[in-house]
């Protein structure tokens, strides 16, 4: 029988990676590895995704610490393809091992055992199926070679005492990864709407932007980039631009009054028509008002930039063929029908014969109305990657 002994330093430097882990997929293997140390094991594993039982070709996921997994290194992430298991169907959150499960001759002569744990020099096992919200579980385990000493009451004492802080650290991590794609959704969708965004800070210096924005500054064209900071390329409008911004922090920072956006129109060098530009400060919690960095997003249109709309969504929504629908999107563009014939190499009397049968179809009866039930519909936020921006 195995006796563990943990000091408190050794405790918190454990806890602290756990809670780390939680914001980086990454940093998992600095616990895990942890967790390898601490009960002497030679691997330690955390499946975070089972295999599909009705889908052959579905694999799994796990992370795993230890000793050469198929000849690789330490830390793998590697596709687990184990849905039904001696360990299976557990009491969720509750640390088990073989012998609370089965006699030593029936691990001894188990299928898994055989085909996998030999392969692998795993024989003792301490294992807890951990419970995660809209989830449902996450396999941890820990595994020595059959020539270690069986894990003891003890150890399987201080895994439990663990579990909590490992299953409260992945929910967070879980949540955290669900914020962060809804946020990358919603950033997707400002950009396929041809918005560009800048994210700065009190003083106008940028601390973000996509690649609408940075197409933008990068031509200097109305707005560009000056020692970091955004300004607008005439002298006067930059003014303005500088005095918006201060309002717009010094609003958001009045007690009990909304702040509402900040908007003005900057002057392009080009001639073409004016950017129009919208600033929102990012709201601070209550608690943190007036600490930190305050931060602010600026939104910039460009009302003569082409559309990004996917032709297949188009196509879908409006029922139309492949031609009218190529046709319908340069006219959203700004082109003229005989432009547009122009662009897609048609002759005008076969532009003419398409925008009849889309006027047909849309229920429209002018060029206007066509462009803006096109620019007011949901195709702009579907276009693809073999569509990029630009």
């Amino acid at each position: 029988m195995a006796n563990i002994n943990m000091d408190l330093e050794r405790y918190n430097g454990l806890i602290e990676k756990i809670y780390d882990a939680a914001r980086d997929n990454i940093s998992w293997a600095e616990p895990l590895e942890e967790f390898r140390e601490l009960f002497k094991a030679n691997f330690v594993t955390l499946i975070l995704k089972l295999p599909a039982e009705d889908d052959e070709n579905d694999l799994g996921l796990m992370i795993a610490v230890g000793g050469s997994l198929n000849g690789k290194g330490r830390v793998q992430y590697l596709p687990y393809r184990h849905n039904l298991t001696p360990f299976a169907d557990q009491p969720p959150d509750m640390v088990f091992t073989v012998d609370d499960l089965m006699e030593d001759s029936q691990w001894r002569d188990s299928a898994y055992r055989k085909h996998w744990c030999e392969a692998n020099d795993v024989y003792h096992v301490m294992a807890v199926d951990i419970s995660a919200p809209e989830v449902g579980s996450l396999r941890f385990r820990i595994t020595r070679p059959e020539a270690a000493a069986n894990f003891s009451v003890e150890e399987k004492t201080l895994c439990q005492f663990l579990v909590p802080h490992l299953k409260r650290a992945l929910a967070i991590h879980l949540q955290l990864d669900r914020s962060h794609s809804i946020g990358s959704m919603y950033s997707q969708a400002i950009g396929r709407l041809s918005i560009a965004t800048v994210q700065i800070d009190e003083t106008g210096r940028i601390l973000d932007q996509n690649v609408f924005a940075r197409e933008i500054l990068e031509s200097g064209d109305g707005l560009q980039v000056v020692a970091g900071k955004l300004t607008a390329t005439y002298p006067s409008d930059s003014r303005e631009l500088k005095l918006l911004i201060k309002n717009a922090f010094e609003n958001a920072k009045q007690a009990g009054k909304p702040a509402l956006p900040e908007a003005m129109s900057v002057t392009r060098p080009s001639g073409e028509v004016n950017l129009g530009i919208v600033i929102e400060v990012i709201p601070s919690p209550v608690w943190a008002e007036n600490k930190g960095q305050s931060k602010a997003v600026v939104y910039i249109r460009d009302s003569v930039a082409k559309s990004q709309a996917s032709s297949d969504v188009a196509k879908k929504l409006f029922g139309l063929t492949p031609a009218e629908t190529a046709l319908s999107l340069q006219l959203a563009n700004g082109l003229s029908l005989e432009e547009a014939a122009e662009a897609l190499n048609i002759r005008r009397n076969t532009a003419r014969a398409h925008l009849r049968a889309i006027f047909s179809k849309t229920g429209v009866r002018r060029q206007t109305e066509l462009v803006r039930i096109f620019l007011n519909s949901v195709a702009p936020l579907s276009y693809t990657d073999s569509q990029p921006p630009g």
